[in-house]
């Protein structure tokens, strides 16, 4: 039965493009043209800080797409620009998985080194996959293709660089977690498709469920809420998500809770 799926996986996913941009995933196949100069690989990006080099998108992307998120926001901490950069990458990342597991039973293989990303691009983050090769869709195959291969590389990359606590993170995963399963939700009931509506509210509960995940927040329905912050309050005029810890933003501390 898994290998009927792996079988039915789509080499240009172009069913995930109805979704919106932050599930289409550039593929190396004719049509989906090529990247617009050469990129690192998101396995490039979650390794060490290069000895003495610059913060460019070659020498040490991850530190460039922070500063580039920090100019973007005006925020006043690069803790800040840390936090929204792996949320936005967090979704990125769920969002083709999850996309793919309803809507074909099977994922690609989403290594680090397969996926070349542009630190320089816009929101959301632009993601290039360089081989097509299916995998099952599963929740332990999910959570280890996006929770132990890219977060948590990604979580201990940011944390050499900036002061940012892990509880944070694991909240950001959660929180774009969520968040991605409440779009398909709504895609799905839209098209008359409860099916695929109640396959990506079963996979996102078991998900929640992983151990790093467990504790960051409550999930009812297909709403969350977290029990950390995201920081997004600390930007100029920036509020409170729908799903933070905070109803408003704090005034007292100049530190949101970490988890």
């Amino acid at each position: 039965m898994v290998l009927l799926h792996l079988v039915d996986l789509d080499p240009q996913l172009a069913a995930l493009r109805p979704l919106g941009g932050f599930f289409a995933l550039r593929t190396p196949l004719p049509g989906a043209g090529e990247p617009p100069r050469p990129l690192p690989t998101l396995a490039q990006a979650y390794g060490e800080i290069p000895d003495g080099a610059a913060a460019d998108a070659h020498a040490d992307p991850l530190t460039f797409r922070v500063r580039k998120v920090n100019r973007a926001l005006r925020a006043p901490e690069d803790r800040i620009g840390a936090s929204v950069a792996q949320q936005g990458l967090a979704a990125r990342l769920w969002s083709v998985t999850l996309g793919c597991a309803v809507l074909y039973g099977s994922m690609p293989d989403l290594s680090p080194r397969l996926l070349r990303w542009d630190p320089d691009a816009g929101a959301p983050d632009d993601l290039w996959l360089t081989q097509v090769r299916p995998r099952p869709a599963d929740a332990a195959t999910v959570a280890a293709t996006v929770l132990d291969g890219h977060l948590e590389p990604l979580s201990t990359a940011l944390r050499v660089r900036h002061p940012v606590a892990p509880g944070l993170l694991r909240g950001n995963a959660a929180s774009a977690l969520a968040s991605t399963a409440r779009l398909l939700d709504q895609w799905a009931h839209t098209r008359g498709r409860p099916d695929i509506a109640a396959h990506a509210r079963a996979l996102t509960a078991e998900l929640l469920a992983h151990p790093l995940l467990a504790d960051t927040g409550a999930l009812t329905g297909t709403a969350f809420r977290r029990r950390s912050c995201c920081l997004y309050y600390r930007v100029p005029d920036g509020g409170v998500c729908g799903d933070c810890c905070f109803t408003r933003p704090p005034r007292s501390s100049p530190h949101a809770p970490s988890g």
